[in-house]
């Protein structure tokens, strides 16, 4: 019987896949303990929606016995999302600290003691190595259900900045091309190992060729994670607002309107910071700032939420200039607002 090739994503053969996620441990008990001690490092993440009916789930990993958990950036993480651990645990997470050139979030739960991978830079991946991919995609494992299953192998190792730029995604790098139909609503983020329990990347989000419609089963690898991921939890990346931070009077501090922004309606405790409009003739305006733009980080710290930003604004002086790291669409950019 021939696989189904690693770029196919019929729906129809998905549920076939699921139908059989749950016996792949058993039927082979070389793979039982990893797949045992792999649902307890898979956790599942809930947050905000999207429009025309986008998912409000998907998947994580701990990667620290504090709480850590790795997960995939995205709109979910648009509000403050709520993690499920294994046997059903609910807690609160913040998110500590996220790479979006990489895809790549960290958040934090309050629990100790927890089960979790560690991410070993020596593990070797080739093509043809047998993989399982561990998740929450369609959201079948709600509480203490196990995560899906997918048993599959590497089809290749490739870069997506040689496709061209068919996909719209912002990471440009190295990853496992899969034989397996991992990528499905509610799997991004979810983990890869191989048939040691070893943790060998991280499951990417849904991505469609733009030209052919093909959509791409693959994961990053965990090896080109790492050293980010030690970033954030040490806090030598993307820092904070100090609270405590100085405030200029405001006559002598950025806001939005000396830089021409208007954001989206701020109604939630974390709302976005999406931008509705741009001033014309404005310093915004002229660093070609556009409707739509998320602003991800001013001065390379990072932007939790509206407030945040208006915060931060009150500490830089209006004659600096302010660096904006923003989303365009599928694009990480650098944006240099210059007085």
């Amino acid at each position: 019987m021939n696989k189904m090739p690693y770029f196919a994503r019929p729906t129809a053969m998905v549920f076939v896949f699921l139908a059989t996620a749950t016996n792949v441990c058993q039927a082979q008990p070389s793979l039982e303990q990893a797949c045992e001690d792999a649902q307890a490092r898979v956790v599942k993440v809930y947050g905000a929606g999207g429009i025309a009916g986008l998912e409000a789930y998907q998947s994580g990993f701990l990667i620290s016995p504090e709480g850590h958990i790795a997960t995939a950036w995205s709109y979910v993480l648009d509000v403050e999302p709520t993690v499920v651990l294994n046997d059903g645990q609910r807690f609160d997470s913040t998110i500590v600290g996220f790479e979006p050139a990489l895809d790549l979030a960290v958040l934090k739960i309050e629990a100790t003691g927890l089960p979790f991978f560690r991410i070993d830079d020596e593990i070797r991946v080739n093509w043809g190595d047998p993989v399982l991919a561990i998740s929450n995609l369609f959201n079948i494992a709600a509480g203490q259900e196990p995560a899906s299953v997918m048993q599959g192998s590497i089809a290749s190792v490739s870069t997506l900045d040689a496709r061209r730029g068919t996909f719209k995604t912002p990471y440009r790098g190295t990853v496992f091309i899969l034989d397996l139909v991992a990528n499905n609503p509610g799997a991004a983020g979810g983990a890869l190992i191989n048939g040691n329990g070893q943790l060998i990347g991280m499951l990417g989000k849904e991505l469609r060729d733009r030209t052919t419609g093909v959509w791409l089963n693959y994961a990053l690898p965990a090896s080109t994670l790492r050293k980010t991921l030690g970033d954030i939890i040490a806090g030598r990346v993307t820092e904070n607002i100090d609270p405590e931070e100085k405030m200029l009077p405001r006559d002598q501090s950025h806001s939005l309107a000396t830089i021409g922004l208007i954001l989206i309606p701020d109604i939630l405790e974390s709302t976005p910071a999406y931008v509705d409009d741009v001033a014309e003739n404005s310093l915004a305006a002229k660093a070609r700032l556009q409707p739509d733009d998320l602003i991800l980080l001013i001065n390379g710290r990072r932007i939790d939420g509206q407030r945040s930003i208006r915060q931060l604004l009150r500490t830089i002086d209006r004659r600096d200039p302010v660096e904006l790291t923003i989303q365009r669409a599928s694009e990480i950019l650098s944006v240099m607002i210059t007085p």
